[in-house]
């Protein structure tokens, strides 16, 4: 059973950095590409970053490019979301999701505010 569990959102100021984990299991994690997704209120949810299963290929959207950093840790079967020079567009539940599955976790909710 995959299951995928976000969290380290919090409150942050803008300009504050967060690091955010989701921690897989239930699949080989190794195997897939990884994304990480946000869904701000009254908005549809958008993707933020994605890596490729080996680690060797990222994307991420041009609104968090330069301040968002994907990686995974194949061992630990963790995916991390580093989040640095936060704004407070940037609020929003945040979750990771596998490829070729159309399950979510729970979100982990960041708010960026002063």
């Amino acid at each position: 059973q995959v299951q995928l569990v976000e969290s380290g959102g919090g409150l942050v100021q803008p300009g504050g950095s967060l690091k955010l984990s989701c921690a897989a299991s239930g699949f080989v994690f190794s195997n897939y590409a990884m994304t990480w997704y946000r869904q701000a209120p009254g908005k549809q949810r958008e993707r933020v970053a994605t890596i490729s299963n080996s680690d060797n290929i990222k994307w991420y959207t041009d609104s968090v490019k330069g301040r968002f950093t994907i990686s995974r840790d194949n061992d630990q079967n963790i995916l991390y979301l580093r989040m640095r020079s936060l704004k407070p567009e940037d609020t929003a539940v945040y979750y990771c999701k596998r490829t070729n599955y159309d399950g979510w976790g729970q979100g982990t909710q960041v708010t960026v505010s002063s």
